[in-house]
């Protein structure tokens, strides 16, 4: 049986040490968060070698892009929220970037549903190897739902499905004061009235300090509409 040939570490695009201090003056963090959030890159570099856990061209404002995009979500979080349910969190955004700046908080938990496995594990191996409060869920939404093992105060999702979709894996976690925090681009509205047509939403839209165009979606309350 011939050898399987082992593919080469792929050559990625240099992050832009700017890109990381307009980061950071956008969504202000503490020391330590800033050197678990560093750490966090040079292990998601890393593994970018070998797999895709984000688009290669972002990698360059990778800091604005991607680690400050999840970090403008803290204000709306608050300081009292505890369980965080970060749905198809992918390279860790923004459910490990969360977890990095809720290390210090105690009882925090941030709980991370990601269906494909290999990413799963860079979740797991990366919580592990920063001591971050994050739990792993390696499976597909519709079965954490339907196991209904936690009940958040909070769920995240970025990029995952259209608004009509993610309402439907929000609705079982939400509890009558939990929240939803789900970022949008520039077709949020056009979202939003399509998803009206199935659900009754009492919502916010937030401006994305990181995109002129993007929103933060902040679900107070959901209802089905009857058929």
């Amino acid at each position: 049986m011939p050898a399987r040939s082992i593919k080469p570490p792929r050559t990625l695009p240099a992050v832009d040490p700017a890109d990381r201090e307009a980061a950071l003056a956008l969504t202000p963090v503490s020391r330590e968060t800033a050197d678990r959030l560093d750490a966090f890159v040079r292990l998601l570099l890393e593994r970018q070698a070998v797999m895709n856990l984000m688009a290669a061209s972002t990698i360059p404002t990778l800091w604005t892009r991607h680690i400050a995009d999840s970090l403008q979500l803290l204000p709306l979080i608050g300081e009292e929220a505890k369980t965080i349910v970060d749905l198809g969190s992918g390279g860790g955004f923004p459910g490990l970037v969360l977890a990095c700046a809720l290390a210090d908080r105690p009882g925090a938990v941030v709980h991370l549903v990601e269906a494909t496995q290999k990413k799963a594990a860079f979740l797991r191996e990366t919580a592990a190897a920063l001591g971050l409060p994050a739990v792993v869920h390696p499976e597909r939404v519709e079965d954490f739902n339907r196991r209904k093992t936690v009940i958040p105060d909070i769920i995240t999702a970025r990029a995952l499905a259209p608004l009509s979709v993610l309402l439907g894996y929000v609705y079982p976690l939400l509890r009558k004061r939990g929240r939803a925090l789900l970022a949008k681009g520039q077709d949020v509205e056009a979202e939003l009235t399509q998803a009206s047509i199935s659900w009754k939403i009492t919502a916010d839209l937030v401006p994305s300090r990181t995109s002129p165009e993007g929103r933060i979606v902040v679900i107070r309350g959901l209802e089905a509409r009857a058929r």
